[in-house]
């Protein structure tokens, strides 16, 4: 494979393809995928197939307790990391030790000790990691950061950030591996960090300190049972109450997900259609924060999983004005559809307000595809020919830190009903 930066990938659940397929095809003449790991084979096979039919060789692959022999024998110069959460920490790690830079997957981890570990084997290794924030790549995005570094509303006082997920692409964390806490850190670490990072990056600033609470208040097993709900399941695959549940996922009627999943349940017992309202649920699913930055602004978020709509209002008061962005995106379930449904646009509009002066609809720029049009600008920086990125998207393992750290105080607050200083949990430099 000549002189192509090669790339081992770890973790063929749903989030891998968008990598992999991106590197076989749009980006073949210049990089290639050398070796697949992950702790299930038939999820690898899978990954190997589709691979083929995108015009890539097929690759070794390595089972989890193989990773080292993954690195000596595919000699990658990076690894790509889209396993469980919780599991990021291990092989970003073990990567970097072994003489490889990582791009990974958000959240960068789920907690203070394994950031601290991510820290310490960069320092060490004097390898890279990259987190893959493609919502700082959306145009709509981009431009608010335009709009504000410009001072187009003054200095930043104050922000207000709401963000639905809709019963559709909601409801899908509460039938995985996402559904336990201990894997995910909570949708304040997995999915939130997006928002999180945005922020950080809107107003180029760091969280100072966080007051959060959170509930279960519609999924799970007693919230169904207090509105009447009397059949319940454990997962949809086999079951007959879950013909007519609007919530279940029938894994057998969706090609990719069948393949990925449920012909591969045999070999570690992992059920990707488990009940939205059966018991074993930790995580929340209505959550709002008070967020206090360094730079003195501050914001109110609230995370709703249930919502009739996906997608945000972000507003944004200043010394100068107020800007108001809505977008409204389309409904997805990971790996349920075309890779370019996920996050797509319905609609957006941004509205600049200065002081004394009328209203404004600002122009945003053309975008197709997932995450607002992100994931493609994402994939160009991340894989294709280097350019200058005047908005300085690309995260480091310092902004993978810095995004997850409000979810990870907000979950101390939530537990302890207290405000909590983020540097008390840990200091992120710069």
């Amino acid at each position: 494979m000549g002189d192509k930066k090669r790339y081992a990938l770890v973790g063929t659940g749903g989030r891998s393809s968008f990598f992999y397929s991106a590197i076989a095809t749009d980006y073949s003449a210049t990089s290639c995928i050398v070796g697949l790991c992950d702790t299930n084979q038939t999820r690898m096979d899978y990954a190997n197939t589709k691979l083929e039919s995108l015009g890539h060789p097929k690759v070794p692959t390595f089972l989890a307790a193989d990773f080292d022999k993954l690195i000596e024998t595919t000699k990658p110069d990076e690894v790509i990391i889209t396993t469980m959460d919780r599991t990021h920490n291990i092989y970003i790690v073990r990567a970097l030790e072994l003489g490889c830079n990582v791009v990974t997957e958000k959240p960068m981890t789920i907690d203070a000790p394994r950031c601290r570990e991510i820290f310490s084997a960069v320092e060490r290794t004097g390898k890279s990691v990259r987190v893959t924030f493609n919502y700082r790549y959306a145009p709509h995005n981009t431009k608010v950061y335009e709009l504000l570094r410009s001072g187009a509303i003054g200095t930043v006082t104050s922000v207000h950030f709401e963000w639905m997920l809709n019963t559709s692409h909601g409801a899908d964390y509460f039938r995985r591996w996402h559904r336990d806490k201990r894997n995910s850190g909570g949708l304040l670490v997995h999915k939130s960090t997006h928002h999180f990072d945005l922020v950080n990056f809107w107003l180029q600033t760091r969280p100072l300190s966080v007051y959060a609470q959170g509930d279960l208040k519609f999924y799970g097993r007693e919230n169904a049972e207090k509105r009447g709900v009397t059949k319940f399941y454990s997962r949809a695959h086999g079951s007959e109450a879950a013909k007519d549940d609007p919530f279940a996922l029938h894994l057998d009627t969706i090609p990719a997900l069948k393949a990925m999943y449920l012909d591969a349940e045999h070999e570690d017992g992992y059920y990707r259609d488990q009940s939205v309202f059966g018991d074993g649920i930790n995580i929340e699913d209505t959550m709002n924060l008070l967020v206090r930055y360094r730079n003195g602004a501050v914001m109110s978020y609230s995370m709703t999983a249930y919502a009739p709509w996906e997608g945000f209002r972000v507003n944004f008061n200043g010394t100068g004005g107020r800007l108001e962005v809505e977008v409204v995106e389309n409904s997805y379930v990971n790996s349920g559809g075309e890779q370019a449904e996920e996050g797509s646009l319905e609609r957006r509009s941004i509205l600049l307000r200065p002081l004394l002066e009328k209203p404004r609809e600002i122009e945003i720029g053309g975008s197709t595809g997932a995450h607002g049009g992100g994931d493609t600008v994402l994939l160009n920086d991340l894989f294709g020919e280097p350019v200058t990125d005047e908005y300085m998207r690309a995260a480091s393992h310092i902004d993978g830190a810095a995004s997850i750290l409000t979810g990870i105080a907000a979950n101390k607050s939530i537990a302890t009903g207290q405000v909590v200083f983020v540097d008390d949990i840990l200091h992120v430099p710069g």
